[in-house]
């Protein structure tokens, strides 16, 4: 027997304080509610939740993202509703201008309330904004300048998606035309009630003692009845002359013996076809589409242009520069996860409204197609907000699953099941109190030795 060194006492006591270490942890994961307190605990599992932790976080802010986004599309899409509304307000006043019941005095008024508008529509252009970003003045989106452009009237974006930034040259190559057609000599002097129809217009005059009085008489009723068609010229001839360039200017005159004897058609049973010639030209290098004085191109160069009256020949017609600012929107937890948002500019160069007079009927008939055009832009502006957000939602409901389950695989790593720890915890007392009091009667064994020395 020894008693310099007890071995079961020094087994009893190791055992004690690895119950105790053991007792320690399982209340420190009980006390926290984490299978992982430190690197120790599990070297693997830490790295993995941790990676795990860093995505569900980034997965919630994205869901942020997508939720501020659908509030700045909510704002920009607001604005254009009221531009819509205004637009068909004055459509509206440019369909009663060009009512034949009102005088120059009524057509003076609507002409003031139509510029109001429009400064409205700029103020709208200018001032919306979110979180101090400007979105309908072209920062948002994509947008075509040309103010250092003289022989243009009106350029607009035709594509936004296919459309390349940069600058765009252009030219024509044939001139625009306006259907025009002369006529014979005038034989018609009888002084009585004539009508013939020009255009699809019944025109109604009556014939003077001379065949330059029945001219003048014809070439005033024309005029008068502003029928988009000017009439000028004499007895010699009379010339009938579109008011617009191009194919959508052409008329028809309509055969009957007064326009034989007006020499406005070649007999009284054939009517003349009056035609006029689309512009064509380049626009960055690239034939486009021809419409008047209008030039649209496809592709990257998806640009629509108006060329003025004055610039309307071959040669090289300048420039415009088109710029692409989209925003973006962060719609992931990772790099490259993300989607751009592009918001037209939606002043009124762009819409093409800067220029509406409806102090004439034809310039409220000119107004009406312009505004409809207008209605048009907005209109598909609006409709491609809908779908970002549209997008955004189904994301935003994307994002919340995949986040969920995220945080389902890494509470199964990070986080302590506590009805299993509880019952390691109840083991490890139990141990303790066992070893506790095997290590007393360690303690005790050597006392056995003086009952040899008595």
């Amino acid at each position: 027997m020894r008693i310099n060194t007890n071995i079961s006492a020094m087994n009893a006591h190791r055992q004690l304080g690895a119950n105790q270490m053991n007792s320690a942890k399982s209340l420190e994961k009980l006390s926290s509610g984490l299978r992982i307190n430190r690197a120790g605990d599990d070297a693997a599992g830490l790295a993995i939740s941790e990676k795990m932790r860093s995505q569900v976080r980034g997965l919630n802010q994205a869901v942020r993202n997508s939720q501020d986004a659908i509030s700045l599309i909510q704002t920009a899409e607001g604005a254009l509703n009221e531009t819509h509304a205004i637009l068909q307000r004055m459509r509206e006043l440019s369909v009663q201008s060009a009512n034949d019941t009102n005088t120059l005095a009524d057509r003076t008024e609507i002409q003031k309330e139509l510029d109001q508008l429009n400064s409205e529509i700029t103020r709208i252009s200018n001032t919306t904004e979110f979180n101090t970003k400007k979105l309908l003045n072209g920062e948002a989106g994509t947008k075509v300048t040309y103010t250092h452009n003289t022989n243009l009237s009106f350029a607009q974006i035709s594509d936004a998606t296919s459309v390349e930034a940069g600058v765009k040259d252009l030219a024509i190559t044939t001139a625009a035309t306006k259907a025009t057609h002369t006529g014979a000599a005038v034989l018609l002097s009888d002084g009585a009630a004539k009508t013939v129809t020009v255009g699809g217009h019944i025109i109604s005059f009556t014939a003077g003692a001379t065949n330059a009085a029945t001219a003048t008489a014809f070439i005033n009723a024309v005029n008068t009845a502003n029928i988009g068609i000017t009439a000028g010229g004499n007895d010699t001839g009379i010339v009938l002359t579109s008011n617009v360039f191009g194919t959508a200017g052409n008329f028809v005159i309509s055969a009957n013996a007064t326009t034989a004897a007006l020499g406005i058609t070649t007999n009284a049973t054939t009517d003349t076809s009056v035609t006029g010639t689309n512009v064509a030209g380049t626009i960055g290098g690239v034939a486009g589409t021809g419409s008047g004085l209008t030039l649209t191109g496809s592709g990257t160069h998806a640009i629509s242009v108006t060329f003025t009256a004055g610039a309307n020949s071959v040669g090289a017609k300048g420039s415009v520069t088109v710029t692409k600012n989209e925003l973006i929107v962060q719609i992931g937890a990772n790099k490259d996860q993300d989607m751009s948002v592009s918001i037209s500019s939606m002043n009124i160069n762009d819409l093409g409204t800067q220029g509406i007079d409806a102090s004439t009927v034809s310039g409220a008939t000119d107004a009406i197609e312009l505004l409809d055009n207008a209605l048009n832009i907005v209109s598909s502006e609006r409709s491609k907000l809908g779908s970002y957000q549209n997008r955004l939602e189904h994301t935003i409901n994307n994002l919340g699953t995949s986040s969920e389950n995220l945080a389902a695989a890494e509470s199964r790593v990070r986080d302590v099941d506590m009805a299993a720890e509880m019952m390691e915890f109840t083991k490890t007392n139990i141990l303790n109190q066992a070893a506790t009091a095997m290590l007393a009667q360690a303690n005790m064994a050597p006392q056995t030795v003086l009952q040899l020395l008595g």
